[in-house]
């Protein structure tokens, strides 16, 4: 029995745009977001999953619902709080580039990978992992033998990759998923294989 695990990165944001940590604020889709969800919905079109998983921030959930409703069988769509993004506490709504004029050491502490450094006032990577962890094992024991779409976030999904391929949890720092962009996982009793990764072709159109 093998899961065909479907992870879908939503639609770009003006905080995406602006490059500004945004974590758990709940920032909408913008235009060119919206444009992106209907691309990757296209893309998506013709798959069968029997869910689709959702973080609960409005940008997953617009760019849920335009899958949901570019597929005819219209799945339903599984609101999962522990799809959320990481918490970058004080962190988030600023710039990288601030970040590095005013807050320096702090950055440059968490950005060794230390599982338990989080952000000031945010979670750590290991309180992320557990989450994630949780969720997908949720997903793995209900769709052994099924499609499932999973619509969630940058560090979110980046984490979900590395736990499944059972790699160091730190390498999450080493992928990088675009705005609704599609990866692909098949899962089975004897682990994950990777079978895409951050596929985006669909989306020179929608710029």
């Amino acid at each position: 029995m093998v899961l065909r695990l479907l992870l879908v990165r939503h639609g770009q944001t003006a905080y995406n745009a602006e490059a500004r940590f945004m974590g758990q604020l709940d920032i909408p889709l913008d235009e060119t977001g919206r444009r992106q969800a209907q691309a990757v919905a296209q893309r998506l079109a013709e798959e069968r999953p029997a869910v689709i998983y959702s973080s609960n921030l409005k940008r997953a959930l617009e760019t849920a619902a335009a899958v949901q409703t570019a597929i005819a069988s219209h799945p339903d769509v599984r609101v999962d709080p522990r799809l959320i993004e990481g918490h970058f506490g004080d962190w988030q709504g600023e710039t990288y580039e601030d970040l590095k004029v005013h807050d320096a050491a702090r950055l440059a502490r968490w950005e060794t990978g230390v599982l338990q450094v989080p952000p000031p006032n945010g979670e750590s990577l290991q309180d992320l992992a557990e989450r994630v962890q949780a969720a997908y094992q949720d997903i793995c024991e209900a769709h052994p033998d099924q499609t499932v779409i999973v619509v969630a976030h940058g560090g979110t999904l980046q984490v979900l990759l590395v736990l499944a391929l059972a790699l160091p949890l730190e390498d999450y720092r080493k992928l990088w998923l675009s705005n609704a962009s599609v990866s692909e996982l098949r899962v089975s009793e004897t682990g994950a294989t990777l079978h895409l990764l951050n596929e985006t072709a669909y989306l020179s159109k929608a710029a």
